[in-house]
């Protein structure tokens, strides 16, 4: 018998938790970060998805935001039945997507494995950095996860080069 499994997208500022064990929580991420939870005995995780690791305006409650982010999920996870004590971690994105700029990936990185090590919760497993974007995809009651790097996405485009002219000799079919 074939069992059928559901499919929820989390999207940039978003979470979700869950103990159903036909659910795949599914992200792709660039240099967002997705931190997995779960609780092998109560058999219920959550995925976030955040885009930055804190806000300039002090007290955002903006799930764009790791700290909310992170926050959220774990009270949703206790009030579904997770003990804090048994909780587990994945790791996921913070590549670095363009070399123009700040490396925001490396920030968001750098936030959610502090904030982990700050709450006494054990990382198990862990794809950050590169510069890939990976789809990443969990199973919540289990703590399975898998990802696939994106490969042919061009990171950093070249200059604009500039194209001469058409010749007269062209010939239109």
């Amino acid at each position: 018998m074939k069992v059928s499994v559901r499919t929820l997208t989390i999207v940039q500022g978003d979470y979700a938790v869950s103990g159903e064990r036909d659910l795949v929580m599914s992200t792709v991420l660039g240099s967002c970060v997705a931190v997995c939870l779960y609780d092998p005995t109560a058999n219920v995780g959550g995925m976030n998805h955040f885009l930055l690791a804190q806000s300039a305006e002090p007290r955002s409650n903006d799930l764009r935001y790791g700290v909310n982010a992170m926050e959220l999920l774990i009270n949703r996870l206790l009030q579904v039945g997770a003990e804090r004590h048994r909780l587990l971690a994945k790791l996921f994105g913070g590549a670095r997507m363009t070399s123009h700029a700040r490396d925001i990936g490396q920030s968001n990185a750098d936030f959610a494995e502090n904030f982990l090590q700050q709450e006494g919760i054990p990382c198990v497993s862990r794809s950050l950095g590169g510069q890939q974007a990976r789809r990443v995809q969990f199973t919540p009651a289990t703590g399975a996860a898998r990802q696939l790097q994106i490969a042919g996405i061009p990171l950093d485009l070249p200059p604009e080069k500039k194209i001469p002219p058409a010749s007269q000799d062209i010939t239109l079919f």
